[in-house]
């Protein structure tokens, strides 16, 4: 039987459970790419531009990184990362670089913090469907106004992801990203869906379709396989926006190996 996540003991009462902790340099480098280059206007306008990294795990590495990259956007951003582990939290501090970068003991309730952005990746695999939905409900009611919650799921060496985005009004997109030629076919993806998505890849749901229409896309596709499979994820998500489906992005990003979509595309 599931665990539930509870309030966990100590002086900061951090709602929700350990995660298995694994990290590694690199594996979220598409995830702080995309909201690089989607999600400027967001870090650009806030009065105060403080982004959360949620469960970063054993290693402070992904924070470390994410800060950096996020300040090519904006300067003077200032990352939190924030663990229920103590010694986690220990291990961050020993990177800290407080205010721009520091590490807190907390979970769902954001330890206090309302960020205009919260990344949580890998956090939620270890909870039923509902109690993910209810950790999004936590997240969001914490956000300064106006906010974004990024929750998703990777691989171990950030090759596979898939996330979707946040708002007060519920979820907005869903995102794949991979390195084209790491797949035999899109659907290799599948593997890594959020919490939400993840069982519902069975017939009869829209994000068994999409996979199953990309799957398509990509095998029409064959044609371009010659140029690479960059060329031919470029042409496969052309094609998937030609039929119909709501693709958001363009080019320039399905160059990167990423596709998102309305949320209302895959929505159970």
């Amino acid at each position: 039987m599931a665990r539930k996540p509870r309030l966990a003991a100590g002086r900061a009462r951090a709602l929700g459970l350990p995660t298995r902790g694994t990290t590694n340099p690199n594996r979220l480098r598409r995830v702080d790419r995309w909201m690089t280059g989607t999600l400027s206007d967001l870090l650009l306008s806030a009065a105060d531009p403080l982004v959360v990294d949620l469960g970063y795990g054993s290693s402070p590495i992904t924070t470390v990184e994410m800060a950096s990259r996020l300040r090519s956007v904006r300067p003077d951003m200032r990352v939190l990362g924030l663990e229920i582990d103590t010694e986690r939290v220990e291990a961050g501090k020993a990177v800290a670089d407080p205010p721009w970068l520091d590490f807190r003991r907390g979970g769902f309730e954001l330890a206090g913090a309302r960020p205009v952005l919260l990344r949580a990746f890998n956090v939620l695999r270890q909870y039923t469907e509902e109690q993910a939905f209810e950790a999004w409900d936590t997240m969001l009611s914490r956000m300064a106004p106006g906010g974004l919650v990024v929750e998703g799921t990777c691989d171990e060496i950030g090759r596979r992801c898939t996330w979707v985005t946040l708002s007060a009004e519920g979820p907005q997109t869903f995102t794949l990203a991979c390195k084209p030629s790491g797949i035999e076919v899109p659907s290799d993806l599948a593997e890594r869906l959020p919490k939400a998505l993840i069982h519902k890849n069975v017939p009869g749901e829209r994000v068994h379709a999409l996979l199953a229409e990309l799957d398509a896309c990509w095998a029409t596709a064959a044609p371009f396989a010659p140029f690479g499979p960059r060329a031919r994820w470029v042409e496969s998500a052309r094609l998937l926006a030609e039929r119909g489906w709501p693709v958001l992005d363009d080019r320039r990003r399905w160059r990167l190996g990423e596709i998102s979509l309305e949320w209302a595309a895959v929505a159970p």
